[in-house]
């Protein structure tokens, strides 16, 4: 099987040579769930931008958004559990009519539940957006931003022009409203290209020093994800015959200490629909916990999730190559 075979899909995943169950068998490694410490919903593929690294293929053409009956189940069976922290993202997940209430019912189960908004920044500046940075703030929303670089060429070359400066334009407003000092402002770093990211706390000093010299811009933390060969980058890679070569540059950076820090192990992961995955990765290539149909949050047993087997495929090469890359950054 080819590398191009197994990123086109989730049935590639599924019906093909799993290459990276056979790295784990070889390291006598297996990925189980633990104890679920997060729940990351993803609302949506609706967003304001088209990203050529999006996992995605969010855009403002998307229609998938997560409807109120569906927020209302999901927080009913949250309240059932004692999952601390709610993980919204997207698309843009602020562009979903009821991004708000989902907050605030999440918000009314108990003031330590921790929200955190997987945000592209130039939404906090759309019209039909007004206040949205401030009711963030006001609910202590965590955000994590998306910042390729704190280069207006690479930043705009990945996401469009001028994104940058409108980014720079939200982290003024985010700084303003005590964003990277009393409340939690992260951003991300994704590769421009086909290579792995560079040390995590290289990057970050030099982040924080180019943002604050040249723009006063501070943040609390930099996480550095490498881009999966999935979707809109697989795309990107076979444009420019180099999926192939990415592959082959994931497998031969195969870390198997990064195993046990992978988000798998304590997330779920739920879909615009509401169905269950056990990556944001897997949700996008259709690799469900039960195949055949959809299987629903609300029809999983909180207390029958841990020590169940996460599904893997050749794209999870990704995740555990070099420093290893969760939502959280590098995981060594």
């Amino acid at each position: 099987m080819s590398a191009n075979d197994d990123i086109r899909g989730g049935a590639c995943h599924l019906s093909g040579v799993n290459r990276f169950a056979q790295k784990l068998a070889q390291h006598q490694l297996t990925l189980r769930h633990t104890c679920t410490e997060v729940l990351q919903v993803n609302v949506g593929k609706l967003c304001n931008l088209t990203c050529g690294h999006c996992h995605v293929n969010a855009g403002p053409k998307r229609k998938e958004i997560m409807e109120r009956s569906t927020i209302d189940r999901i927080v009913d069976w949250l309240a059932l559990t004692d999952i601390p922290t709610i993980d919204l993202t997207g698309g843009a997940p602020e562009m979903i009519p009821d991004f708000r209430y989902f907050i605030d019912r999440v918000k009314a189960l108990s003031p330590s539940r921790h929200v955190i908004d997987r945000c592209n920044l130039t939404i906090l500046l759309e019209p039909g957006y007004d206040g949205l940075a401030e009711f963030l703030a006001e609910r202590e929303v965590e955000i994590i931003a998306s910042m390729p670089c704190y280069s207006a060429k690479n930043v705009n070359a990945q996401r469009g022009h001028g994104v940058f400066d409108a980014s720079i334009e939200a982290l003024y407003r985010l700084n303003l409203l005590e964003y990277g000092s009393d409340l939690p402002l992260h951003l991300v770093y994704n590769p421009v290209g086909a290579f792995l990211p560079p040390p995590q706390a290289e990057l970050e000093a030099d982040y924080k020093r180019e943002l604050r010299e040249h723009f006063g811009i501070v943040f609390n933390k930099l996480y550095t994800i490498a881009n999966l060969p999935i979707a809109r980058f697989a795309s990107y890679l076979q444009h420019n015959n180099k999926l192939e070569e990415y592959m082959q540059l994931l497998i031969e950076n195969f870390n198997p200490a990064t195993s046990e820090g992978l988000m798998c192990h304590n997330t779920i992961s739920v879909g615009w629909r509401g169905e269950v995955y056990d990556c944001d990765f897997n949700q996008q290539l259709g690799m469900q916990w039960q195949n055949g149909r959809l299987l629903f949050l609300w029809d999983v047993d909180p207390e029958k999730v841990e020590n169940r087997e996460i599904m893997t495929g050749n794209h999870c090469f990704g995740c555990t190559a070099g420093a290893g890359s969760s939502c959280g950054g590098a995981i060594l």
